[in-house]
């Protein structure tokens, strides 16, 4: 993660506080949009520098709302921001905040799932995948709702390098319930490892930075929030397309942890028919031990290790699908 930089010498002038501004437009956030407000600037101050140095960056912000972020990472001296914001009611707001800031904030009226972010910014901010991460950002105060759906799109466009991810390694900063963060940052042995913990961490350097309580946002969630950073990897963990590597990570952690490669086996089929099929070889270490703690979250004691699994069809008319090897050289 880039060091936390300080905040940049723009500064917007005096503006009604995010609370005026609420009763201004009459807002009420919507419990159907899981939009919770977050009012206290110097706890969005904190986001925007978790992000790093934002100092004439170029930052996509997902879900706006009233601008209580916006006016963070402005205030953080960028070249510009982009926000993309789908609830009409709050464009007034975040048009007051344009125009108390002239060529530094463009607003978008869409839905975060099918902006394409990778035409918004310049062609010169690209860098090679293995350079160091481009001056482009992606922060976000996330409805609880799409969260995890939007990290894992994002994921995938960072296997395929699309997307946002097509300025180079983007370093994201977002929200979500603690209990996501806890487990998209849980390390090996954990009891918060998941199928989250595998996908993120596997395409992404992934940090738990800090918890927000419930009692700072308006309405107050019945959960804390807690604030993670994702910094891609220039290598991936697991050297497999995206598709199969979840659709396996999914059928691993559909049963509880201790039974996991009864997952594994759901999948397999041999050439007699759908009889399991798991295939496991683990440097020495005998398959007594459960698969969650030695093949899938994988174990720095263990040295190299992999899994190979036989997952038969996808579908009634998909063809068969190769072994699936999952080297682990280093614990995911």
């Amino acid at each position: 993660m880039a060091a936390s930089g300080a905040l940049g010498t723009f500064r917007l002038p005096p503006l009604p506080t995010i609370r005026e501004i609420i009763k201004l437009f009459k807002l009420q956030a919507a419990k159907q949009l899981s939009q919770n407000f977050l009012l206290d600037l110097r706890l969005t101050d904190k986001i925007v520098r978790k992000a790093g140095n934002l100092t004439n960056a170029y930052v996509y912000e997902v879900g706006p709302g009233p601008g209580g972020i916006t006016r963070s990472i402005l205030n953080a001296g960028v070249a510009e921001l982009l926000v993309v914001e789908k609830d009409s009611r709050f464009l007034p707001g975040l048009q007051m905040l344009s125009d108390a800031a002239p060529g530094k904030l463009r607003i978008v009226h869409g839905d975060v799932l099918t902006f394409k972010v990778e035409r918004a910014f310049p062609e010169s901010l690209k860098r090679q995948w293995e350079d160091d991460p481009p001056n482009v950002h992606i922060i976000g105060n996330l409805p609880f709702n799409v969260s995890t759906p939007l990290i894992i799109k994002w994921l995938e466009n960072v296997s395929q390098r699309e997307g946002p991810f097509a300025y180079g390694r983007t370093q994201m900063t977002l929200t979500f319930q603690k209990e996501v963060a806890e487990r998209l940052a849980a390390n090996t042995g954990s009891k918060q490892r998941s199928r989250l913990s595998v996908m993120a961490q596997y395409l992404c350097h992934v940090q738990h930075v800090f918890t927000i309580p419930g009692r700072a946002f308006v309405p107050k969630p019945e959960v804390e929030v807690g604030v993670v950073h994702f910094t891609p990897l220039t290598q991936p963990k697991i050297e497999q397309p995206f598709k199969l590597v979840e659709k396996v990570v999914q059928h691993v952690f559909q049963f509880r942890r201790k039974y996991c490669h009864r997952g594994l086996g759901s999948r397999a089929r041999s050439k007699e028919g759908r009889r399991k099929h798991v295939i496991c070889r683990i440097a020495e270490v005998k398959l007594r031990f459960p698969l969650s703690q030695n093949v899938i979250p994988g174990s720095p004691a263990l040295g190299t290790h992999w899994a190979a699994v036989t997952v038969g069809r996808c579908g009634p008319d998909s063809p068969p699908l190769p072994a699936l090897c999952l080297p682990f050289s280093e614990p995911l």
